[in-house]
C-alpha cells in the first residue's frame, strides 16, 4: 500500500477531487494549510498598506490507497492540479506499513 501525500492550490481540490473519483479512489482527507516554496510568499496590498505574507494558503490531501493505484493517483493528481505556475505544489509518496478499519477490523488494502 501507498500513502500519497499532494499539497495543492486551494481552487484546484474540485478539479483534483473529479479526477480522483474517475479512476476509483473512494475516500481521501483534506486539510486546510499553510507553507511556502520556492514561491517564498507574496506581497498584498491592505487599506493602503503593502504587507508581504510569508506563508501561502494551500489544501494538503491524503490518500492511501494500494500499490496498483498509487501511479494513477499521483498521475491524476498532477494533471487536475497543475496551472504551469509557480506555487502549484507538490506529491509525496510514503510506503504504507498497514491500515485498519475500525468498524470491521479488515486489514490492508481491503481496509482502504
Amino acid at each position: 500500500m501507498k500513502y500519497v501525500i499532494a499539497v495543492i492550490k486551494p481552487h484546484k481540490l474540485d478539479a483534483v477531487r473529479e479526477a480522483l473519483s474517475t479512476i476509483g479512489i473512494a475516500g481521501m482527507t483534506v486539510s486546510e494549510v499553510k507553507g511556502f516554496g520556492r514561491q517564498k510568499g507574496h506581497t498584498e496590498v491592505y487599506r493602503g498598506a503593502e504587507y508581504t505574507v510569508n506563508m501561502v494558503p494551500k489544501v494538503k490531501l491524503e490518500i492511501a490507497t494500494s500499490d496498483a493505484l498509487a501511479a494513477q493517483v499521483v498521475e491524476a493528481v498532477q494533471e487536475a492540479a497543475s496551472s504551469d505556475t509557480i506555487g502549484d505544489g507538490k506529491i509525496f509518496v510514503l510506503d504504507l506499513g498497514s491500515a485498519v478499519r475500525v468498524r470491521t477490523g479488515e486489514t490492508g488494502d481491503s481496509a482502504l
